[in-house]
């Protein structure tokens, strides 16, 4: 699909059939800096060791670095790098090199290896960032111990972290300048790295170990800030209990510092003993956080704390295994949220998300698997499959296995491997090992891309149901032929008259293309429960009469299963013209249920994205007007009860219990189907509550619909929410947000007039809040005129000499133009194309643009 006059320059390609293991070990390194933001100077002492018989050298990485000074065994040396290499042949088989480098972290733009965020040094090693702080094999299977030691200004930057347990610090100059030393006894790959000087206050606490040991606590941030550590903290806390309990895992370390920061490319960073943390996965109070905020902080912080053994302790051999650490932690999380609140509406949310996101990326030009072969750049490879669908693929290894059998096969990987950087390999040969299982077949999982699609047949004869079950997978890029996975598929049938399970749930575990279950003793035609709790990561295709999805919607025992039939039938009603009456009915029963938290997930209508990720071509103007219908029909023909579940939960007293997030989240649902009324009422109430709130998750949610309609109060309502938050980068991202995701005529001119405000920048988190929000907006991207994809192009143009990484993501709705009619899919393919011919594109962009054409 190129230009043919155009040939891009295509950058190396690394593939998992090179691999080989690292030529030389680090088994030591000592780092000494001198720490300002201007100029920063790096003194590295490398013990190195020859890994084998070879005569190859020694090769370290380096990107941006000013060499001052190289000595091996103490004797000058004069090589230079070469590009992005420093060569070394060494004679002996051990050797210590020393390197004297200088980096400027103030220019450090793509927040990779040291750089300067919010007057504070930090850094960001994972995947490839310490070759930006010094020369060395930069790779995860090399493990090293590491002392570090920081000197740097004593007022600008009073606090100075690292890796492990402070050993020693001291003041110089006559107090102008002080130091610290960090020792971290356990070997990590150097991408665990991590250092932080600022002007930063703790919040502090302490942890008991089941072995009896006391780890001392921290989470350092802005002074101003550390009142808003406490629900992270606590969620420490619960997280290093619950892995104790669940998992048999012990901190090992003396202290555990989380650092949080303005600038970061991603979420947050696992690193031993010194997690550094995006600000918006750490600051939470209810009057800057929502619900929402307030679960996502818990899930990160124990996500990075359970890294300490499923990623640090255990980690990979290459960046290929990479879901080895992220889906195995990912499951891991979930199940420790699930644990916290409702297991039910946990399941919901994690498989909403695998949909919007991770069912796009198999259906499109960037599908890989779990442990993709190949990439250019592996920062595009941080990705729904290999984190969410990873965590699938864990989670079917726990329902085929059962808790114990799981729990023997983590047990036995901890016990095996712990100390080494391995692969997924590894980790199932453990789960297989423990549990006598062969999971052979199950291993296609890591190795095939795309979303399995189970075709099912339910047929009732006499007494006997027979359910035939079809696997299929589609082509996806370089895999044209797929070979049938093995997954377990729960089912349960049910009796129409009573409402009655009939017999125990099933797990039937489908091997071959096709599986028949023949079940007997059900004496008349039984309704059919398909893959409940979502026990396979596949598209279930099954006729099934709207009656039924409707008596499963009021009847299943099963929470997800019950949500997923009211979902299938709001799919089949909007995905077709005519009535929507058993929607509609089917919504009302289940607004009168009496699980608030579960009734507003189940009442929500599917996105529109999520509508067109169904059809073969996405009808974008017709799926916003069929559902906007369908919505207003669900919202009159149910007003009172709208009313009475707005009303109802509206006095509720602010509590971050379960039961009170759900009788919020039911609310503010109710609040948005009434705006669907068109009523003056509604949107009286909306303003009513956004200026009363006592609360960011009421107050956010009245905003959003106000900011989606045309009500009077609209521009008020922003103009306040801004004046009452400006300076708060986490809150204003908010109110970027719900300007760039509104379904309003005028949504691509605001959210242009906005890159232009004062506060919008190149900051990730802003970033993501404006220009990525806008590129999930179905309607308003996509329109016809292809005005919206060239705003994107143009941030992403604009970002990417900046910062490549983020770049790359914004651009990843371009990379979708085949679901779209053939005038689309021409308008993104020339702004693809426009990515290509840029000079001096980042391979980051490369690689998504050209795949996305390929």
């Amino acid at each position: 699909m190129l230009d043919a006059q155009f040939t891009p320059q295509v950058p190396h390609t690394v593939r998992l059939s090179d691999y080989r293991p690292p030529d030389w070990l680090v088994p030591t390194v000592a780092l000494d800096f001198d720490l300002a933001p201007g100029c920063t100077r790096v003194r590295a002492t490398l013990t190195v060791t020859r890994n084998g018989a070879h005569d190859r050298p020694l090769v370290l990485d380096g990107q941006e670095l000013r060499l001052l000074s190289l000595t091996v065994d103490g004797v000058a040396d004069a090589t230079q790098p070469v590009g992005e290499h420093l060569t070394l042949r060494l004679a002996g088989d051990t050797a210590v090199i020393e390197t004297l480098v200088e980096i400027v972290p103030s220019a450090n733009t793509r927040l990779m290896g040291l750089y300067a965020s919010g007057g504070n040094l930090c850094t960001q090693c994972e995947a490839e960032g310490f070759r930006r702080i010094t020369f060395f094999p930069d790779r995860p299977d090399v493990l090293s111990t590491y002392s570090v030691r920081m000197k740097a200004d004593a007022r600008a930057y009073p606090v100075l972290l690292a890796n492990g347990n402070m050993v020693a610090r001291g003041d110089d100059d006559g107090g102008d300048t002080h130091w610290a030393e960090w020792t971290d006894p356990w070997p990590k790959p150097c991408y665990l790295f991590a250092l932080v000087a600022g002007d930063l206050q703790p919040l502090r606490d302490r942890f008991t170990t089941m072995s009896g040991r006391e780890v001392q606590l921290a989470i350092w941030t802005a002074a101003a800030d550390v009142p808003r550590c406490a629900h992270a903290m606590a969620a420490l806390k619960t997280s290093m209990a619950w892995d104790e309990v669940h998992y048999g895992r012990e901190y090992d370390l003396d202290v555990f510092n989380i650092v949080a920061v303005a600038d970061f490319n991603f979420g947050a960073m696992e690193n031993k003993g010194l997690n550094v943390f995006n600000s918006k996965y750490i600051l939470a109070d209810p009057e800057t956080a929502t619900d929402a905020d307030f679960d996502a902080v818990a899930a990160v912080v124990a996500h990075e704390y359970f890294h300490n053994w499923t990623g640090n302790r255990i980690t990979c051999r290459d960046w290929f295994q990479l879901s080895l650490k992220e889906g195995l932690t990912v499951f891991r999380d979930q199940q420790f949220s699930g644990d916290q609140g409702s297991r039910a509406v946990r399941r919901i949310d994690d498989v909403r998300s695998l949909r919007a996101v991770q069912f796009q990326e198999d259906a499109g030009p960037t599908a890989h698997p779990i442990r993709p072969d190949h990439y250019i750049e592996i920062g595009n490879f941080y990705t729904a499959t290999v984190y969410n669908k990873g965590a699938e693929v864990i989670r079917m290894l726990y329902t085929l296995l059962g808790e114990a059998g799981f729990r023997a096969g983590t047990d036995l990987y901890f016990e095996r491997h712990d100390g080494q950087a391995v692969t997924c390999e590894d980790f199932v040969r453990a789960m297989e090992d423990a549990s006598g299982r062969d999971l052979t077949q199950f291993r296609r999982w890591y190795e095939q891309a795309g979303t399995p699609r189970v075709g099912v047949t339910l047929a009732h004869e006499g007494s006997t149901a027979t359910i035939t079950l079809t696997q299929t997978t589609p082509p996806t890029p370089g895999q044209p032929i797929k070979l049938p996975v093995h997954l377990p598929l729960r089912l349960a049938l049910f009796d129409r008259a009573s409402g009655a399970r009939i017999g125990d749930e099933r797990l039937v575990e489908l091997t071959e293309a096709t599986t028949t279950v023949v079940i007997p003793d059900v004496p008349t035609r039984p309704v059919l429960s398909l893959n409940r709790d979502f026990s396979a990561p596949v598209i279930v295709e099954h006729a099934c009469p709207a009656a039924d999805r409707v008596f499963l919607s009021a009847h299943d025992d099963d929470p997800f299963a019950r949500y997923e039939a009211l979902q299938q039938l709001a799919l089949d009603t909007l995905s077709a013209e005519g009535p929507c009456d058993d929607l509609v009915a089917a919504l009302g029963a289940t607004l009168g249920g009496d699980d608030p938290a579960f009734i507003a997930e189940a009442v929500l209508l599917p996105t529109e994205a999520f509508i067109g990720d169904q059809a073969a071509v996405v009808a974008v103007d017709a799926i916003h007007a069929r559902r906007e219908a369908v919505r207003h029909a669900a919202a009159t023909a149910h007003r009172d009860a709208w009313w009475a579940a707005y009303r109802g939960n509206a006095d509720a007293a602010y509590a971050q219990t379960p039961e009170a997030k759900g009788r919020r989240r039911l609310k503010n649902v109710a609040l948005g189907y009434l705006m669907a009324t068109g009523e003056r009422e509604a949107e009286v109430a909306a303003y009513a509550q956004f200026e009363n709130a006592n609360n960011m998750t009421d107050r956010i949610a009245a905003l959003s619909v106000l900011a989606n309609s045309d009500a009077p109060e609209r521009t008020a309502a922003l103009a306040a929410f801004y004046d009452r938050f400006k300076g708060d980068a986490s809150v204003i991202d908010k109110w970027f947000s719900v300007q760039a995701m509104s379904s309003r005529a005028d949504t691509l001119a605001a959210t242009i007039a906005l890159t232009r405000h004062p506060d919008f920048s190149h900051n990730p988190n802003r970033l993501r809040s404006l220009v990525g929000a806008f590129g999930v907006n179905q309607l308003r991207l996509h329109a016809a005129d292809g005005a919206g994809y060239a705003f994107l192009a143009d941030q992403v143009l604009s970002v990417d000499p900046v910062n490549p990484s983020t770049a790359a993501r914004l651009m990843t709705p371009l990379g979708r133009w085949r679901r779209f009619d053939e005038g689309r899919a021409a308008l993104m393919r020339a702004q693809l194309q426009r990515l290509l011919k840029t000079p001096r594109l980042s391979k980051d962009v490369f690689e998504m643009a050209s795949k996305s054409l390929a």
